[in-house]
């Protein structure tokens, strides 16, 4: 199961490139992959149904409770035939559906191939987390599907409002999810059913009842059932194929099956029964009422779908065995016959370019074939024999007349029975309203222009309609694989014998229904102008789009007015409530709990005294700041708090926590001080009297509340930490001597790829707000650059000439320059000193920064620390030749560096997942070379090299961002540099040279 994942996601990685070349054909490469499944899904049915299921279990993060959990049995079994093999066809259908001519085929085929790979993942997970994040994959890849046509206003629309809906059921399904799995001690679905009984009925049973409602919330968003119905027809804005496979076959499956999936354990849970029999028959009941109102032929489908799915989900929910034969056997049926009608409705549209039954006419003459296709799957869902809609409608039928006629049946039983069968009439009659709208001939109606169907865009249609009618003549096959489903369901009280499938069990009470189903639904269709006359009696005003489109409004009316009232674009209005709020809230939480000072505080580690003169050195600083009319020396101030803080850490004996805090105080200033020269140099606008003395007590009391909260912290602490394990752990399990960076690349390596994940995204930020053009753009060579051009404002040329040549000719020389391209730079804003001075430690820095990366894993350093020193010396490098310097100096594009850091850390741990470990697990490699000795290498050095990268990134976007760009804005405001003079400074750089 792992493999068949595996091999999908790769292919629909590469997809595009198969497209580019390939073309449309490169679909039909495609269904080669679920075609492969499919075959070994079929030779693993020995091994599922004689040996009880496959497990494949593969740990992730035991500590957790993590791990990548599959298992095969009866149920997943049948939704993964339905999966493969109907996701095999509908990519061959693909292939003749679009044209060449569409660019946007690749993305389109590998979210398709990444979609069936979801859903083959969601019905084989044995995980509740990992049922989840499948779940959630099948929830974006759906949207993105939808949106395929992303110029629709309406395609883009439909896509957001499918996405929201399901995606707030994934989020309370989620809280049910993790309170289930709590509450049974392990997050393994298999297990969990198995103390089914014990969790409904024990000590946690509101709990559990609580976490089966909020399943059920997610499952009735997934499955579009009442009052989340709206969002399935809307999606009818995506291409057919993905209505076909999606929202016939597929996506709205998972909820049927999460039902299908919990309820031999849940079924008698408090509130199973009314969610599941009370919204299926209401969607089954609208579904079908709103199908006959339409006049589009793949809407007539959509409600169908919608109807069908309630009638599924009321089946597969009742918790019997005999409902459980009948709902798997619906479910079979129904993929198979909605499947063939979009696909027949894609045909059609393709061919005559409209899906309207007020237009369409004649088709069934100009394509015979296509009519009999669609007849057959239309006959099935009407439930006609001998077809599989027939036979499974016919286990329905039986089911619900035993439910209702029982001695002990529920006073409801007789009431849920007659929907069922309004709903199945209902079916009948938009059956028979597609076959005459889609293929009719209509007096008064041109007959419709009609292109020829190859036989290989039929193909996939024809091969669906023929497997129903070979389950409907022949069901055993499919009986054999439900029944260890619904034996499932045997040991429960009041069980009922399941049965069997077959097209024929005599005269029954539920042949008479179905022969009611029929006169009635041919009724229905024959007088269906009296129909829609009745239906127009109705307020239009009952429609469960129009609820949600008014809740969106009124949420985005709320969120204005909000915006309106908090963003303000006051700096001291936004502190102001952060800052009130985080003293405000903590301060009451420790007045309430009245808990005394733990007894061991002293403000002065009597160790170190000269802990006090560094604090008062960082209390002036603070205040400093406060008092500063320069923004340069208020910057500078607070700067000396942070300096005083990482002489803190070295007296308190942390030299690596102290080393870090300085390089990031370091490049932090430079970073401000560049941005800082778009801005004033005085410090205006402050605000006095009232306010000041507001913002004093605010600050004020902040500062206190977080002191004695961190005290409270330190004495409330009543087991032993965790860190005191850590310098063992460091040694032993992460093979070295430095805590704090073994820390880091090892013991809490998720953590760290965290934080390098967010700044990446930091720097991403950086770049979008200070870059026009992509930053991945290379700057000008300074060969194309006037000699000291750079760093000079166009005003400035024609100010104190003389002092501007007594620069040009010290900065003038014939031999190379000090620096690359510091002849470039303006000549007043050279200074020799600080070019020696450069050209002196660059080098020595990034040979220095390299030794921290690699020595850090035992002394202190360390891939963050390495990272700020080698971005340090590119700052020098910058301030003493401006940016064609630093391009000179850094080639590679910042974001270039961010990707590989990022791609570097990663996959340092998933490497350890082919070798048989765990994520992130590191190995010690011990070796001798003839020069270096023995050499004791740890992998997980790995993943601090790509912090490094990380880190050297960061610090170039944030040069290139803050200084080379702004560094240009100030050069005649971007404004281009004259051919001529680019010219004349290349043959000047010939000469000199």
């Amino acid at each position: 199961m792992i493999t068949v994942l595996a091999i999908t996601f790769v292919a629909a990685t590469v997809a595009p490139l198969i497209f580019s070349k390939l073309g449309r054909n490169a679909f039909y490469a495609l269904a080669a992959i679920p075609a492969g499944a499919f075959i070994w899904l079929v030779l693993q049915h020995d091994a599922v149904y004689s040996a009880g299921g496959i497990e494949e279990i593969v740990p992730w993060i035991p500590d957790l409770k993590l791990e990548f959990a599959f298992r095969m049995d009866a149920l997943s079994w049948v939704m993964s035939l339905l999966i493969l093999g109907v996701g095999t066809l509908v990519l061959v259908y693909c292939a003749r559906y679009f044209k060449n001519s569409d660019h946007s085929l690749g993305g389109f085929g590998a979210q398709l191939l990444a979609f069936a790979g979801a859903m083959f993942g969601l019905v084989t997970s044995d995980d509740l987390l990992m049922l989840f994040i499948f779940w959630e994959l099948t929830t974006i890849l759906s949207y993105l599907l939808i949106g395929y046509a992303r110029t629709r206003l309406a395609a883009r629309r439909s896509a957001l409002q499918a996405l929201m809906v399901t995606t707030a059921g994934g989020l309370a399904m989620l809280v049910g999810l993790i309170i289930l799995g709590q509450a049974a001690g392990t997050y393994r679905i298999s297990a969990i059913l198995e103390q089914a009984g014990e969790l409904v009925g024990g000590p946690m049973q509101d709990a559990v009842t609580a976490a089966v409602v909020l399943v059920l919330v997610g499952a009735i968003t997934k499955s579009a059932l009442v009052p989340f119905h709206f969002w399935l027809p809307g999606a009818m804005a995506a291409p057919t194929p993905v209505s076909a496979y999606l929202h016939a076959a597929a996506m709205v499956k998972a909820g049927i099956y999460i039902v299908a999936r919990l309820a031999p354990g849940f079924a008698e849970s408090a509130f199973w029964l009314p969610v599941v029999l009370g919204l299926g028959l209401a969607t089954m009941l609208i579904g079908g009422y709103r199908a006959l109102r339409q006049t589009d032929i793949k809407l007539i489908l959509a409600y169908g779908t919608v109807s069908q799915l309630g009638f599924l989900t009321m089946v597969v929910g009742l918790g019997r065995p005999d409902a459980a034969l009948a709902g798997l056997a619906l479910l079979l049926a129904h993929g198979l016959f909605k499947a063939t009608l979009f696909l027949v409705v894609g045909i059609i549209d393709h061919q005559s370019g409209t899906r309207d039954i007020r237009k369409l006419s004649g088709v069934f003459r100009s394509s015979r074939a296509l009519g009999v296709v669609a007849a057959i799957a239309a006959a099935s869902m009407a439930g006609v024999p001998p077809l599989a809609g027939f036979v499974a409608k016919e286990s329905v039928f039986e089911t619900f007349v035993h439910y209702a006629t029982e001695p002990d049946a529920p006073a409801w039983g007789i009431w849920i029975l007659v929907g069922l069968v309004i709903g199945s009439i209902l079916t009948f009659a938009y059956s028979a309203r597609f076959m005459w709208g889609a293929f009719a001939t209509k007096p008064g109606i041109e007959r419709t222009p009609f292109k020829a169907i190859k036989p290989a865009f039929l193909a996939a249609p024809a091969i669906l309609a023929a497997l129903s009618i070979a389950y409907g003549v022949w069901p055993v096959p499919v009986d054999a694989w439900i029944q260890p489903y619904a034996a499932l369901f045997a040991g429960k009280e009041n069980a009922v014998d399941a049965g069997h499938l077959a097209l024929w069990h005599g005269v029954t009470p539920a042949l008479g229904l179905t022969a009611l189903t029929f006169a009635v639904g041919a009724a229905m269709f024959y007088g269906r102008n009296f129909v829609s006359r009745a239906q127009a009696f109705v307020p239009d005003w009952v429609d469960g789009d129009r609820a949600y489109q008014h809740t969106i409004g009124a949420l985005d009316d709320v969120a204005v007015w909000i915006t309106g009232r908090t963003q303000r674009g006051s700096l001291y209005f936004y502190l102001t409530v952060i800052l009130s709020v985080a003293f405000a809230v903590p301060l009451t939480a420790l007045l309430v709990s009245n808990k005394p000072l733990p007894g061991n505080v002293y403000f002065i580690d009597p160790n170190s005294p000269l802990q006090l003169i560094v604090g008062i050195g960082i209390v002036v600083g603070a205040l400093a700041a406060v008092r500063a009319n320069k923004r340069f020396l208020a910057v500078l101030m607070v700067s000396v708090t942070g300096y005083g803080i990482a002489l803190v850490f070295a007296l308190q004996g942390a030299p690596d926590l102290a080393l870090t805090q300085m390089l990031v105080e370091t490049i932090v200033l430079v970073a401000f001080v560049l941005a800082m020269r778009s801005l004033p140099a005085e410090l205006r606008d402050r605000t006095g009297g009232r306010l000041r003395v507001i913002r004093v007590i605010i600050g004020a009391a902040f500062g206190a509340t977080m002191i004695f909260v961190a005290m409270f912290a330190m004495g409330a602490r009543v087991a032993t930490p965790v860190s005191l394990e850590f310098p063992k752990l460091a040694y032993e399990g992460g093979g070295g001597l430095n805590v704090v960076n073994v820390t880091l690349v090892d013991i809490r390596a998720w953590d760290t790829f965290g934080e390098i994940s967010v700044l990446a995204v930091a720097a991403t930020g950086v770049a979008s707000l200070i870059f026009v053009r992509s930053r991945g753009d290379r700057i000008r060579t300074s060969a194309a650059v006037p000699e000291g051009s750079v760093g000079r404002r166009v005003e400035r040329d024609s100010r104190d000439s003389a002092t501007l040549a007594v620069a040009r000719k010290f900065s003038d020389v014939t031999r190379d320059a000090w620096l690359v391209a510091g002849r470039t730079l303006a000549p007043e804003r050279r200074s020799i000193i600080f070019e020696v001075v450069t050209r002196l430690i660059f080098h020595s820095m990034i040979v220095f920064s390299i030794y921290l990366l690699l020595a850090g894993h035992n002394l202190p350093g360390g891939g963050f620390a390495g990272g700020l020193t080698a971005g340090l010396a590119l700052t020098i490098r910058y301030l003493a030749g401006g940016r064609f310097e630093l391009s000179e100096a850094a080639t590679v594009s910042a974001g270039t560096l961010l990707g590989t850091g990022l791609a570097t850390a990663a996959a340092s741990g998933v490497v350890p997942l082919f070798l048989g470990g765990q994520v992130f697990q590191s190995a010690i490699i011990e070796f001798w070379l003839p020069v270096f000795g023995d050499v004791k290498f740890v992998t997980s050095t790995i993943f601090d090299i790509g912090v490094y990268v990380v880190v050297v990134g960061l610090a170039l976007d944030v040069l290139r961002s803050l200084g080379a760009e702004i560094d240009e804005h100030f050069e005649g405001k971007g404004a281009p540099i004259a051919e001529e003079d680019a010219a004349e400074t290349a043959s000047a750089g010939k000469g000199n040279a």
